[in-house]
């Protein structure tokens, strides 16, 4: 990972498979810009799951649900009910299955004992012939559970519904976490949600024992392990260290039922002697209320009580905390001129989260969380039934939803100051590739506009503590926070787009002040790329320019002139605002665009002119950087076709990425909208595939392969393909799909954007990939959240915070959508051509409403 973005480790994929999954979405309304093409309508096929809607048998093999908050770990709850995916250390543990399970026990009832899950997924199965002994979930699997589950998400909230002949009770599951936007420090909590709820459906009263049993997956060597008593429930705990002050972390497990009685400590053996006498006394629904013991208890379980008289209901609400205040977490290099800071600071050595400095201890969080359970599950149910509205197509629902659960994975993270940061992924057990990677969280929108606090000190992070005097960006952030080492390229791509992102956070926070004080590092940063990249003052990126993809392009490329071009539009707009003067960037904008849309286009595409003996960058055997080495056999090809690793005349999937990120951040398009659309349209019609299975990919096939269907990232319809293209380039990246997408859809092709979401989400069906996990370099990958860009794509919805203004652009006829803004959140809805704004939660004042360029009154 060192300079480079060390993608290669991401080694373990989840596998391949899911055959198409269609909804039928009826015809969409012809909006006045929406293209003319035929509407073709997907066909269901039988057996195959539709969008946004339960999932069940097959699909439910691979689903696990994120619950946690940002920056402060997660555990997922499985398709059938099972906790896995435990990483609550302030580090991801994705394989983490702890032997912790739900169950009921109905007296007197035959097969009346069931774990509250269902069917062990077949795929866990084989491979595990230990797993009882480590103490992880498998030692579980052996105990009688439920015949069959559905589960059904709606983001925050995960529903489960449990079927067994046995059981006379209807079993439901609720998973939740809080999720107020934009509240971020309700949203970044410890805690997890897992609410049962029982009813009666027989004709004779039920006496029945809930239980909640678990080892101490806390434990840690070489330090004191412990259960702890909690108000109505336990704590699994292991002490720290002052060598190892991180291993201190606690887990706590409480109901707020006063009849809730705890057994602190499961029988003491060898073997399997605790979980087996658990067990023993779930199946006789014995109750058991043991003190802690100490040091070194195996396990815990608490049990409530209840008898259900014939159409009864109750809910019992088991409420999960966590508190792991310390870490060993640092990452890159300290400039030295700020090493003196550093040193002083003991906040600066070692990344804590946020949460560390609101809480004390485990009793604090355990306490705020039952004493705020009910306000913020309120709050979020208000988040989710507003989300939930929306009109837009099933698949687009399903695809912004499902990548929200980005936000309480191990992804993203907030240090002790509240500000973010983040991986690009999630490895196995490690992050990957670190420091808030600008070229890939560039793809991210949903952040900026859920919680417009975390997104701006991103901003603040990139051009205080990550740039220099020159202007130079370094696009990975040091843990904790601190000043660089400048020491490696910037990413042409992810500082263009910062410059972009500053109007964006600017017009959703409506606060010039803050513009006024980072403007002379926008300012800054900008002249640094024009002196970088182009140094002859054409307005086009021409010199080597490192990207996304992980090596540098040579030589002009509608990719990064597209970002250049937006980046000048975004300063001159700015610049305007603040009065000063900028006739030379608006020299230089003018430049760039004719030579883009003459020079790059090829009268179906943007493209690349390949150069390397004419610029100012030495020999490119000697000058690039992340894994080009240039052996006899390399300079052959050198000399032939010029340096390894461009696109020349392919077709690129992300070519004009710059013009969609311009549209996102609320400025026009930088480029000739025909010019753009015809692009985006040959990328369809090159890249789409609706099968894989004649394709070859000798780099990282399993994000799509075989007959599934997806987005190259490039191809050469018109021939030229080189013998060595840019690193990536027969991969398919779900976050490119939906930027893709999305910008076809601004563009009023939204069948074709359409094709691509479905071909996305099909492969994430929850057959063989986990629905809520879109993974590239990782899992849980930032750049799938480029997904919340559809919102925008297909109902031109925008808020501006500075002139109070709300912008609606239809490609579909009449909705209804979500909104969220730096004060609230709501649904803006188009019907007959009339808009209206329900703000659900704060305030969204609104002096002016747009509607496809013309001033319009609320309804």
């Amino acid at each position: 990972m060192k300079n480079g973005s060390g993608r290669r480790g991401f080694l373990r994929n989840l596998g391949v498979g899911g055959a198409a999954a269609f909804l039928p979405i009826g015809r969409l309304k012809a909006a006045e810009k929406t293209s003319t093409e035929e509407k073709s309508l997907p066909v269901v096929l039988p057996g195959k799951r539709a969008y946004n809607t339960p999932y069940n048998g097959m699909h439910l093999n691979r689903v696990a649900f994120p619950i946690g908050g940002i920056g402060a770990g997660m555990f997922c709850l499985e398709g059938t009910g099972a906790i896995s995916h435990m990483s609550v250390r302030n580090n991801p543990d994705v394989f983490n299955e702890p032997a912790m399970f739900a169950a009921i026990s109905i007296k007197g009832l035959v097969n009346g004992a069931k774990v509250l899950e269902a069917k062990v997924p077949a795929w866990k199965k084989f491979g595990n012939h230990d797993a009882g002994l480590g103490g992880t979930g498998g030692a579980t699997w052996g105990l009688a559970r439920f015949e069959s589950a559905e589960f059904n998400a709606r983001f925050p909230f995960a529903d489960i519904t449990l079927i067994d002949k046995d059981i006379p009770l209807h079993v439901d599951i609720k998973g939740w976490s809080p999720f107020v936007p934009p509240d971020a420090d309700s949203a970044s909590l410890p805690v997890g949600g897992l609410e049962y709820h029982f009813k009666n459906n027989s004709g004779k009263t039920q006496d029945c024992v809930f239980s909640y049993s678990s080892r101490n997956f806390m434990e840690q060597p070489d330090t004191k392990n412990s259960i702890k008593s909690i108000k109505n429930g336990f704590a699994l705990s292991a002490d720290g260290t002052q060598k190892d002050p991180q291993k201190q972390g606690d887990f706590a497990i409480c109901t707020n039922d006063p009849a809730t009685l705890v057994d602190h400590c499961w029988f003491r053996g060898g073997w399997f002697d605790g979980l087996t006498m658990a067990w023993k006394s779930i199946q006789n629904s014995e109750l058991k209320n043991n003190p802690p013991v100490g040091a070194n208890a195996p396990g815990a379980s608490l049990f409530v009580p209840f008898s259900l008289k014939p159409g009864e209901e109750k809910t019992i609400h088991l409420m999960m905390a966590w508190y792991v205040p310390n870490t060993k977490l640092r990452m890159g290099e300290v400039d030295p001129s700020d090493r003196a800071r550093v040193d002083a600071d003991p906040l600066l050595q070692f990344h804590k989260p946020w949460y560390s400095s609101k809480f004390k201890n485990i009793e604090d969080v355990a306490e705020y969380w039952t004493d705020n359970y009910s306000d913020l599950r309120k709050k979020t149910k208000l988040f989710t039934d507003t989300f939930y509205k929306s009109t837009l197509p099933p698949e687009v629902t399903e695809a912004i939803a499902a990548n929200l659960t980005i936000l309480k994975s191990p992804t993203v993270m907030r240090q002790y100051d509240g500000r973010f940061w983040n991986w690009e992924g999630t490895g196995d057990n490690w992050g990957s590739c670190h420091g808030s990677c600008t070229h890939v969280w560039n793809y991210a929108q949903a952040v900026s506009h859920l919680f417009p606090s975390l997104e701006r000190s991103l901003r603040d992070t990139e051009f205080y503590e990550s740039q220099n005097e020159e202007g130079h960006q370094m696009f990975r952030s040091n843990l904790p926070i601190t000043k660089v080492v400048h020491n490696f390229h910037a990413a042409s791509d992810g500082q263009l787009g910062g410059i972009m992102k500053v109007h964006r956070e600017w017009r959703i926070s409506g606060d010039t002040e803050w513009l006024k004080s980072i403007y002379p590092k926008v300012q800054a940063s900008l002249d640094y790329c024009s002196k970088t990249w182009d140094p002859k003052g054409n307005g086009v990126v021409q010199e080597p320019h490192h990207n996304t993809y992980d090596i540098e392009f040579w030589g002009p490329t509608g990719f990064a002139t597209s970002f250049y071009l937006g980046a000048l539009n975004a300063f001159i707009t700015m610049s305007k605002a603040l009065g000063k003067d900028v006739s030379g960037y608006e020299t230089l904008y003018a430049k760039g665009k004719k030579y883009m849309e003459s020079e790059l286009y090829n009268g179906e595409y943007f493209q690349q002119k390949i150069e390397w003996k004419e610029l100012q960058a030495p020999d490119p055997a000697k000058a690039q950087s992340y894994a080009t080495g240039y052996q006899p056999e390399a300079k052959i090809i050198l000399e032939k076709e010029g340096p390894k690793y461009q696109y020349g005349t392919g077709v690129l999937s992300d070519g004009v990425m710059g013009g969609w990120l311009s549209r996102m951040c609320g400025l026009g398009d930088p480029l000739d909208q025909q010019k753009t659309r015809n692009h985006l349209t040959s990328v369809h019609r090159y890249n789409f595939k609706t099968s894989l299975h004649e394709h070859s990919n000798p780099q990282r096939p399993t994000y799509a392969i075989g007959d599934e269907g997806g987005l190259l990232l490039c191809s050469w319809p018109k021939g030229g393909m080189l013998s060595l293209p840019f690193v990536y380039s027969n991969e398919v990246w779900t976050g490119i799909e939906y930027q893709v997408a999305s910008h076809l859809m601004l563009m009023g092709e939204v069948q074709k954007g359409l094709d691509i979401v479905r071909a996305c989400r099909d492969r994430y069906n929850g057959e063989v990939r986990n629905p809520f996990n879109e993974y590239e370099c990782g899992h849980w990958y930032a750049r799938a959240m480029s997904s919340y860009g559809m919102i925008e794509g297909l109902t031109g919805v925008r808020y501006d915070a500075i002139d109070k203004e709300l912008h609606i652009d239809s490609r579909i006829g009449d909705f209804t959508s979500f909104l969220s803004t730096a004060t609230g959140f709501g649904t803006v809805t188009l019907k007959a051509g009339v808009p209206r704004l329900d703000v659900a939660y704060g305030k969204i004042p609104v002096n002016k409403v747009i509607v496809s360029g013309m001033t319009k009154n609320l309804g």
